[in-house]
């Protein structure tokens, strides 16, 4: 597997050493003692799997305080567009993001560690999406930011009109209206 850091110190994509042939293709997709050497020991404790069609927006949503999570996100089928969101308001990428093209053809991983806002858009007709977290869900601590908040001036490449998602995240809180971590 090889680790690369993106412009945000602490967020990686991890693209993993395909073998293929004739039979199909092998990848080692989580190994604790490569990930812990590169990024750092987390304790991953469950595992969860979404399935949605084109256009489905996701996000942007967080926990916050000592409910927040770390994830590790992966594409099994289908393609998505990822979005991590820095939400830690002393950092000096305080509301920058990182996006990457998470498939089934590039097998890429993405890591998001603890004080950020998540989200992905499906581009391909279905896409099922597989990720890690470190903590459990609690629904009286989680937070969302508008997709679309101009302060954060995300490029999601899609029609608006196609894009599919919930109340809730229609109704998310602007970025500067969020609650960040310290």
């Amino acid at each position: 597997m090889e680790y690369k850091e993106t412009a945000i110190k602490g967020v990686f994509i991890l693209e993993p050493r395909v073998f293929e042939d004739s039979r199909g293709y092998f990848f080692e997709a989580w190994k604790d003692s490569d990930f812990a050497e590169h990024v750092g020991k987390v304790n991953f404790i469950q595992d969860n799997e979404s399935k949605s069609c084109y256009g489905v927006l996701r996000g942007l949503h967080y926990q916050k305080g000592e409910f927040s999570q770390a994830k590790l996100v992966r594409v099994i089928k289908g393609k998505v567009l990822d979005v991590a969101v820095d939400m830690r308001k002393g950092s000096p990428t305080f509301g920058r993001h990182v996006m990457v093209e998470l498939s089934e053809e590039n097998k890429r991983q993405f890591f998001i560690p603890r004080g950020f806002a998540h989200g992905f858009l499906v581009m391909s007709d279905e896409a099922v999406f597989t990720y890690k977290v470190d903590n459990v869900y609690a629904p009286a601590h989680e937070a969302s930011v508008r997709y679309d908040d101009p302060d954060l001036g995300i490029s999601w490449p899609i029609d608006m009109k196609d894009v599919i998602m919930s109340d809730k995240d229609r109704a998310a809180s602007l970025f500067k209206d969020a609650e960040y971590f310290d």
